[in-house]
């Protein structure tokens, strides 16, 4: 059975929308895309090339999934791992509207039976069943307590505004840190394990 684990790029004030560059997401007149390209560094590609690694499927909300379609398969280099996985691999994606998905192997589930069909996906791989930025999908996931492990590459730099990981309302939930590391460029990588809800209390108490 396959663990579902979530990698997302966030900034120090918890913005994951766009980062990869100007044009990505511009929905609620995002304007700050590509926040994340100047921070890229020889660390932060070794810690990717480790989470590809593991990977036995990848789960994608339908705009990241097109987004990716339009890249990955015109870069698909030899022994490169990500385009490697990405673009052998099973991708089930999240979707009431994608009907067929012309970049395979990939299945549509279900918007209304998503949960039931996410449990059926796990059961059936080995390794992990990992999904990558995929805000909307990312966050239906926490607030259902179905992501086995965290991957955030938080970023220096704060926008003040764009879709949050954690939105207002979200689920209290503790988390156990798995392993962290920083990179050359300043970027902190944090993995963590959710370990039930979160407790309250004073502090000193």
């Amino acid at each position: 059975m396959a663990e579902l684990t979530l990698t997302t790029f966030v900034t120090l004030d918890g913005v994951m929308q766009a980062p990869g560059g100007p044009d990505e997401d511009r929905s609620d007149g995002f304007e700050y895309g590509g926040w994340a390209a100047p921070y890229v560094d020889e660390e932060m590609g070794e810690f990717v090339t480790e989470v590809f690694g593991r990977a036995g499927a990848f789960l994608l909300g339908r705009k990241t999934y097109e987004i990716f379609a339009g890249y990955w398969p015109e870069h698909d280099e030899p022994g490169d791992p990500v385009a490697g996985g990405l673009n052998r691999l099973h991708k089930y994606v999240a979707s009431t509207t994608l009907k067929e998905p012309a970049w395979g192997p990939a299945t549509v589930l279900d918007g209304e039976h998503l949960q039931s069909e996410i449990v059926r996906a796990k059961d059936a791989l080995d390794g992990e069943l990992q999904v990558h930025g995929s805000g909307q999908l990312a966050q239906w996931l926490l607030a259902r307590d179905l992501v086995d492990e965290i991957n955030l590459l938080v970023f220096p730099v704060v926008l003040g505004a764009g879709r949050r990981l954690f939105p207002t309302g979200g689920l209290p939930t503790a988390y156990g840190l798995k392993g962290s590391r920083t990179t050359s460029s300043g970027m902190a990588v944090h993995t963590y394990r959710p370990t039930g809800r979160a407790s309250f209390g004073t502090v000193g108490s």
